[in-house]
């Protein structure tokens, strides 16, 4: 892949744009000159013009292109946005205000295949409820599909969102590995990091003792997803902490698993009493129960999304290690696809 291009003789700017470009993890093509940088110009993911050099690139008159910028350490020139439409830069970087943007478009810029992933997450009205199993089930599915799917265990106390799938024993990084993180991950790098079987990439939490996952990594975490990945599918916990409510304010769904029963439906309630401070499009997904299917749907409040039946021989599955069946004609398989269908952008 070819390397962002810097046009600038002032050596100052330069140092500033070499250490921005480390923080986003690229390294960079320089030409002092534009006559060396025309080999590169139409190559180069992204363009930064020092303001040293504006009017000479202006005078070689360079094709049009996008991801153009024009950086400058000089806040209050007046000419600046002239050697911005000269150039044709698409805006104007002042350092070392703008630090933070530009870290961000020279990630941008090195993203190998950028996408914009849809965030489903999946919550449970009640404990036992099959919220865990629904979320693995929509990823399985998904990658199935040959969509690029990351599947998101954001419950430290669950168990191990891996382990359902039967693959606790998997290489990888987990959430450990990542909790300390700060700003922006690379959505390539955490995909080359994860456990991954095909086009699943899966991030669950160590055996043993686990630490809560700090807003800051997860917030890091889904937005490498979006970009990296075309599905991410969340299990979050019951009882929401700031990492939980970070994933559903990235949100576009949140499906709610609700046991229709009198304790399942009073259970429910409470919790999308929480959620709901946090995401607007939440929708419910009824397991069989006693109550009727509309009476249930009408005392949650939330529109129906679809019915999870009961699967007498999916614990037994799960327990052995093995995947669920999730072919068209099974229930879990239907489900599954016609909630992707319903909740994925058209192809």
């Amino acid at each position: 892949m070819h390397r962002p291009l810097v046009i600038t003789e002032d050596h100052a700017l330069l140092d500033d744009l070499v250490r921005i470009a480390a923080a986003a993890g690229a390294q960079l093509d320089v030409a002092h000159a534009p006559a060396a940088a025309r080999p590169f110009w139409n190559l180069a993911p992204l363009i930064a013009i020092g303001a040293d050099q504006a009017d000479a690139v202006a005078a070689t008159s360079p094709p049009s292109r996008d991801q153009v910028l024009l950086v400058t350490r000089a806040p209050d020139d007046p000419d600046t946005w002239r050697k911005c439409v000269a150039v044709g830069a698409q805006t104007v970087l002042t350092l070392p205000a703008d630090e933070r943007r530009l870290v961000d478009r020279l990630a941008d810029a090195m993203e190998p295949d950028p996408r914009s992933g849809s965030i489903i997450c999946v919550i449970g009205g009640r404990g036992g409820a099959g919220a865990s199993v629904l979320a693995a089930c929509l990823a399985l599915r998904a990658s199935g599909d040959r969509l690029r799917t990351l599947l998101i265990d954001a419950d430290p106390l669950g168990g191990g969102i891996d382990a359902l799938l039967g693959h606790e024993e998997a290489k990888g990084s987990r959430w450990g590995d990542l909790v300390a993180r700060e700003g922006r991950i690379s959505s390539s790098a955490l995909q080359a990091a994860l456990p991954s079987f095909g086009d699943l990439a899966v991030l669950s939490f160590h055996r043993g003792e686990v630490a809560p996952i700090p807003a800051q990594a997860m917030r890091s975490v889904l937005e490498a997803g979006r970009r990296g990945f075309d599905v991410v599918v969340v299990d979050l916990p019951r009882h929401l902490d700031p990492a939980a409510t970070e994933a559903l304010a990235r949100a576009k769904t949140t499906l709610a698993v609700a046991p229709a029963d009198v304790r399942g439906i009073l259970s429910t309630v409470q919790v999308l009493s929480e959620v709901r401070k946090h995401t607007l499009d939440v929708r419910a997904v009824l397991r069989p129960g006693v109550l009727d299917e509309d009476l249930a749907v009408s005392s949650l409040g939330i529109p129906s999304a679809g019915t999870l039946a009961d699967q007498p021989r999916l614990t037994a599955t799960l327990n052995r290690g093995e995947l669920p069946r999730l072919g068209p004609r099974t229930v879990l398989g239907a489900l599954c696809t016609s909630l992707l269908r319903d909740l994925l952008p058209p192809a």
